[in-house]
């Protein structure tokens, strides 16, 4: 996994509506960056659900939030639907992975991403990163608690 201090790497993927998204257009602020395994899994599900819960309160802290997994955009819009979900779901589709490897949370074996966040300061900089245990599902606590750090 990619450490704190190491430049965040660069990607531009399709989100849920195909509208591609980069990096660099959230040059200048706060992003949390969330890699989580699939759509609709249950515990895939219950994190993003409570993110949304929390989103208003981070996106009031400075920061904007994205989610990113190997899903493909129908399966991203699908997923937004069914969660009531408003942050952009991208998707490291084709080629499989590619950015989820750049940012070491990609899984070979399961061909998939591990369950990491990332926090990018406003200079392109990762400056907080987060691996969670195998089903757990990162608490909101960990973002704000690196928000304010």
């Amino acid at each position: 996994m990619i450490e704190p201090g190491s430049a965040a790497p660069d990607f531009a993927l399709p989100d849920q509506d195909y509208n591609e998204v980069k990096l660099s257009d959230y040059a200048g602020g706060k992003l949390v960056l969330v890699f989580y395994p699939g759509d609709f899994s249950a515990v895939c599900s219950d994190q993003l659900a409570l993110y949304q819960e929390v989103l208003g309160e981070i996106e009031q802290a400075g920061a904007r939030l994205i989610g990113i997994s190997v899903d493909s955009s129908d399966a991203h819009r699908a997923f937004r639907e069914k969660l009531g979900l408003t942050m952009p779901l991208l998707a490291d589709f084709h080629p499989k992975g590619e950015v989820a490897r750049a940012y070491g949370t990609y899984s070979e074996e399961f061909g998939k991403s591990g369950r990491c966040l990332f926090l990018v300061d406003e200079s392109g900089t990762v400056a907080w990163a987060y691996e969670s245990p195998p089903l757990e599902v990162p608490g909101a606590n960990l973002i704000f608690d690196a928000l304010a750090a």
